[in-house]
C-alpha cells in the first residue's frame, strides 16, 4: 500500500510593525451598516426524525449570548473619516442613520478603482441619499426601530406591524412586541442595532506596498517571498525542517512561475499541504478559477472580478423595472419587508433575511468576522450567488463555506499572513477588498458546482453521501456501526452536518485551509473523498462511542473534542483516509441494494 505523507512543517511566526492607511477618500462603498429585519420565511414540513439545514453544534446551542448581537462588548466601527477625526459612539436610543449614498454610485466608483488602481478622493457634493435607507434601498435600522416604537405607542401590542425598541425597563407594548418575536421564532427580530469592534491603533496588519502589482498578477507575490534565516539557537531537527520547508516553497515558486503551469505536478505536489505563501495563487489555479496560461492571468481577473461588480449592481438593482413594485403589501410583513423602496428593488426577502441572520454568526469566536467590513462583504458573496442559482438558493452552510477563501485570498495583500485577529479589513484600499470579495465568490462558485446536489431541494446529494458513510463505517469498523445501531442512532442525525458543512463547525478555520489543500488536489475531493474523511473522523472516536449510549453518543458527536488540533492532527486524519480510499474505492460489496434491484447511488 502506498500513499503520501504530508511533510509540511508550520511557518514561525513573524513580528511586523502596524502601520495606518488613510481611508479617508478611499473608503469601500459596501462597508456601511446594512441590515433589514423581516418575517421569516415560512419553512417546510420535512418526514420525521429528517435534519434540515445546518444545526449549530450543541455547544453553541448552550452559549446563546454568544451567538447574539445584542449589548455593549462590541462597540461600533466608526465611519470612514481622516484618522486625525473621531467620532462619538452611538447612543441605544433612537439612533439617527447618518447619510447614506445610493449603492449604485459606488459600484461606477469601484470600476474606476480597478482601471486606475489608486486611491482618490470622492467629492462631498456628490453625496445623495435618503436617511431611511442604507447603501442597498432597505430601511435603516435606526429607522425600522424609530418608526416600530411609534407604531407601539400608538397601537401598544401589535405583532404584525412594530418592532420591540427597548430590551429592559421598556413599556408594556414592547415587552409584548419582543415576546411575540421570540415567540415567533425570528431572532432577527429581536436584534439591536449591530455594532461591530474598532481596531485600536496600536494594532494591525502590514499592507504589502506591492499590493497594487498582486492585484493585477497574483503571481507577482511570488517575487516577494522571502527566506529568513533559522532562528538562533536551533536544534539540528529544527534546522531540517527549516531546509525542508524553503525547498518546497521553491518548488511551488517553480511550478507557479512557469508560462503554462503544469497542473498534474501542482495537484500532487499540493496533496501534502501548501505553504502560505503561495495558497492563494495555488488555490485559485487548482479551482479552475485561474487559467494556467500566464499570459491570460491578467486579462481573466479583471474580467472576472468587473464582472462580479455589475452582478452586485443587478443584483441591488434588478427590481428596478419589475413589477415587484406593484405587489399588494402584506399587513402581517414588518420592517425591510414592509418597506416599498425594498419591494421595488425586488430583493430577494427570505434569502437575504437569512443571510443577514446567518453572517453574524459566522466564527463568532474569530475577530476577523466581528469586523463591519467582513460581515458587509459575506452578505454580499452569499446573496449574489443565491440569486444566480436558484434551483438551491441561499441554504444554512453556505455561510461557513466561504470563510477559507476570505481569509486566504486576503492574506496574500498583508504581510503577516495570521490575519484571523488585529486587523480591521475595513482600513484596507478599496481596491484590495473589492479584489478579496470577487475572488471569494468566483471560488465559492466553483468549489459549490461540484457539490451542488448538496443544496438543491430535498438534498439528495447529503443523503447519498449519509447512507454511504454508513455503509462504509460497518466495512471499517464492525463493532462500533452495531453500537450506534443497537442504540438507535441514526447517521443522518450527527454526520448531516458533517456533509452540509463539510466538516466546519467541527474544526477551526486554520486547520479547514490545510484540509481544503488535499481536498484541491483530489479528484472530487469535496464530495467523494471527503466520504473517506468523515470515516476516519468517525471511526477516530470508536473506542469512545462504543462506552456511552443514546444520548452522550449524540452530545459528544455535536461538541467534538477538535478544539486543540493541530495541523499534524489534520494530515494524520487525511492519510488515514487515503487509506480507506485505498482499500474500498470502487468497491460494490457494501452498497446495498434498493428494493428494485439497483445498486446504491453513490459508488464506493
Amino acid at each position: 500500500m502506498n500513499f503520501r505523507k504530508p511533510t509540511q512543517q508550520p511557518q514561525p511566526p513573524q513580528q511586523h510593525e502596524m502601520i495606518q492607511t488613510d481611508r479617508s477618500g478611499t473608503a469601500s462603498p459596501f462597508w456601511r451598516t446594512t441590515s433589514a429585519n423581516s418575517q421569516r420565511d415560512k419553512q417546510s414540513s420535512t418526514p420525521e426524525r429528517k435534519v434540515i439545514g445546518a444545526s449549530y453544534s450543541h455547544a453553541d446551542a448552550l452559549n446563546l449570548n454568544s451567538l447574539s448581537l445584542s449589548g455593549d462588548s462590541r462597540p461600533r466601527t466608526p465611519p470612514s473619516l481622516p484618522r486625525n477625526k473621531s467620532t462619538p459612539p452611538p447612543t441605544r436610543a433612537n439612533v439617527a442613520s447618518p447619510p447614506r449614498r445610493p449603492y449604485t454610485s459606488f459600484l461606477s466608483a469601484s470600476e474606476e478603482s480597478w482601471g486606475q488602481q489608486d486611491d482618490g478622493e470622492e467629492p462631498e457634493d456628490q453625496l445623495g441619499y435618503d436617511e431611511d435607507e442604507d447603501e442597498f434601498g432597505l430601511p435603516s435600522i435606526a429607522s425600522m426601530r424609530r418608526k416600530g416604537k411609534r407604531i407601539s405607542t400608538k397601537k401598544g401590542k401589535d405583532p404584525g406591524g412594530a418592532v420591540a425598541t427597548q430590551r429592559n425597563g421598556g413599556n408594556n407594548a414592547s415587552s409584548e412586541l419582543s415576546a411575540w418575536a421570540l415567540d415567533n421564532g425570528d431572532v432577527a427580530e429581536e436584534r439591536t442595532i449591530p455594532t461591530y469592534p474598532s481596531a485600536k491603533k496600536t494594532e494591525g496588519k502590514i499592507l504589502r506596498p506591492q499590493y497594487k502589482d498582486i492585484l493585477r498578477d497574483p503571481a507577482n507575490s511570488l517575487h516577494l517571498i522571502s527566506h529568513p534565516p533559522a532562528p538562533l539557537g536551533a536544534t539540528a531537527k529544527d534546522l531540517e525542517a527549516h531546509s525542508a520547508r524553503m525547498t518546497r516553497i521553491n518548488k511551488f515558486k517553480r511550478i507557479l512561475q512557469a508560462s503554462s503551469i503544469n497542473l498534474p505536478e501542482l495537484r500532487d505536489s499540493a496533496w501534502s499541504g501548501l505553504p502560505s505563501e503561495v495558497r492563494a495563487m495555488s488555490w485559485q489555479i487548482l479551482l479552475g478559477y485561474l487559467p494556467t496560461s500566464s499570459e491570460r492571468r491578467v486579462a481573466t481577473l479583471e474580467r472576472k472580478r468587473k464582472e462580479y461588480l455589475d452582478g452586485v449592481r443587478q443584483a441591488f438593482d434588478r427590481g428596478n423595472n419589475s413589477v415587484a413594485a406593484e405587489r399588494p403589501l402584506d399587513p402581517g410583513m414588518i420592517g425591510a419587508y414592509a418597506s416599498k423602496t425594498s419591494r421595488a428593488r425586488g430583493l430577494d426577502e427570505a434569502i437575504w433575511h437569512q443571510i443577514s441572520i446567518d453572517v453574524p454568526r459566522t466564527c463568532p469566536h474569530l475577530e476577523l468576522y466581528s469586523y463591519e467590513a467582513t460581515q458587509r462583504s459575506l452578505e454580499r458573496i452569499l446573496y449574489v450567488w443565491a440569486i444566480r442559482h436558484p434551483a438551491s438558493g441561499y441554504v444554512q452552510g453556505i455561510n461557513d463555506l466561504v470563510t477559507p477563501f476570505w481569509q486566504v485570498f486576503l492574506g496574500q495583500y498583508i504581510t503577516d499572513a495570521d490575519v484571523e485577529s488585529g486587523m480591521d479589513p475595513g482600513q484596507l484600499p478599496k481596491p484590495v477588498l473589492d479584489a478579496v470579495e470577487a475572488d471569494s465568490f468566483w471560488c465559492l462558485t466553483k468549489l459549490l458546482d461540484g457539490i451542488q446536489d448538496n443544496y438543491i431541494h430535498a438534498q439528495p446529494g447529503i443523503q447519498r453521501q449519509v447512507s454511504a458513510l454508513r455503509d462504509l463505517t460497518a466495512r471499517i469498523d464492525g463493532a462500533l456501526a452495531k453500537h450506534m445501531e443497537k442504540e438507535g442512532v441514526e447517521f443522518i442525525q450527527f454526520s448531516f452536518r458533517w456533509m452540509n458543512c463539510l466538516l466546519m463547525r467541527e474544526v477551526s478555520v486554520k486547520n479547514t485551509i490545510r484540509m481544503w489543500d488535499t481536498y484541491l488536489a483530489e479528484d472530487q475531493g469535496f464530495s467523494a473523498f471527503h466520504l473517506y474523511v468523515c470515516a476516519a473522523f468517525l471511526v477516530k472516536w470508536s473506542e469512545k462511542l462504543q462506552r456511552m449510549d443514546f444520548q452522550e453518543v449524540m452530545m459528544f458527536l455535536q461538541s467534538l473534542p477538535t478544539k486543540d488540533w493541530t495541523e499534524k492532527d489534520i494530515e494524520l486524519l487525511l492519510s488515514e483516509a487515503f487509506i480507506w480510499k485505498s482499500l474500498f474505492a470502487g468497491s460494490k460489496a457494501h452498497v446495498r441494494q434498493t428494493s428494485g434491484g439497483n445498486s446504491g447511488a453513490l459508488n464506493l
